[in-house]
């Protein structure tokens, strides 16, 4: 017998669901690699795309209220992290376009929001900049590390690349320590979450393929967006924190000013967690802009 009840089954053991209407937990992108899905409600979809080195599980916060208020979710947990396989190989952002085209597919989603989250939100502006926004008519970016999440000769804003290759060295030496020097920064302050948010959070990402941590690191330090935001035409909230110590709130001004239909939400009493800082704003915000 598998004791490894998933979240769709313990909808439907909780919610009485007829056993029909249970939907899948695990989508192959490819031969050998299955990604983890969270998939609840009816409605209008929302698609979620966790930040490095989260998984879909970030977004715990949001799903019940988003279906109670009438929403599909669908949570895509990005290969390597999470409960999604952990195969070695490419990190890039293109393949994490490709396999969440193929989920989209097969879960014929269509006029859906898409969410990302820090990385998840590079990776969302990659997908509907390479897609021209298909299965997708709204974008939100949270904290998104984009259009750079390092400073160029051209672009001044963000982190220093020599501060992004300690962190490698870091991931590659003592990723646990890695882990709790982020956490550190994660939020306003290093109390604005309790402990038990916290221990939850550093349990998530040391769930994370060691490999993939890395490899995205990587991803993050050299990948430029600038291009892709130009592809960009349909509806776009840029959500950031005022307080944001790993995406400065300068990056969304930049993005605002790129993306041609797009607005920015600050949220004052934030850092890079504001989905769970401001969770009650967040949530509204988000409900709002789904809803119009």
């Amino acid at each position: 017998m598998n004791f490894n009840l998933n979240y769709n089954y313990m909808e439907q053991f909780i919610n009485n669901i007829p056993p029909e209407e249970v939907r899948a937990e695990y989508f192959e992108v490819e031969p050998n690699v299955c990604l983890h899905i969270t998939d609840g409600g009816q409605g209008r979809p929302i698609v979620f795309i966790h930040g490095w080195p989260l998984s879909d599980e970030i977004f715990e916060y949001q799903y019940n209220n988003l279906i109670n208020a009438g929403f599909r979710v669908v949570g895509i947990t990005l290969r390597g992290f999470g409960k999604s396989d952990k195969p070695f190989g490419s990190y890039d952002y293109d393949v994490h376009t490709l396999d969440i085209d193929k989920v989209l597919i097969q879960l014929e989603i269509n006029n859906a929001v898409l969410v990302g989250f820090s990385m998840g939100a590079a990776i969302a502006i990659r997908y509907v900049s390479a897609y021209y926004g298909a299965h997708i008519s709204k974008l939100v970016l949270v904290g998104a590390a984009a259009p750079i999440w390092t400073q160029r000769p051209d672009f001044p804003y963000n982190l220093q690349v020599s501060a992004v290759d300690e962190l490698i060295e870091l991931s590659k030496s003592d990723r646990p320590k890695l882990i709790s020097d982020f956490a550190k920064i994660f939020s306003a302050t290093e109390k604005s979450l309790n402990d038990g948010i916290n221990h939850w959070l550093y349990e998530m990402c040391l769930n994370a393929s060691p490999y993939a941590t890395t490899q995205s690191l990587y991803a993050l330090r050299n990948t430029d967006l600038r291009d892709d935001l130009k592809n960009i035409s349909i509806p776009t909230m840029i959500m950031h924190g005022k307080k944001d110590k790993i995406c400065s709130f300068s990056l969304a001004k930049l993005l605002k000013a790129a993306i041609v239909d797009s607005e920015i939400v600050a949220f004052e009493n934030s850092g890079h967690s504001l989905i769970l800082e401001e969770t009650t704003k967040f949530n509204a915000e988000l409900i709002k802009f789904s809803t119009i």
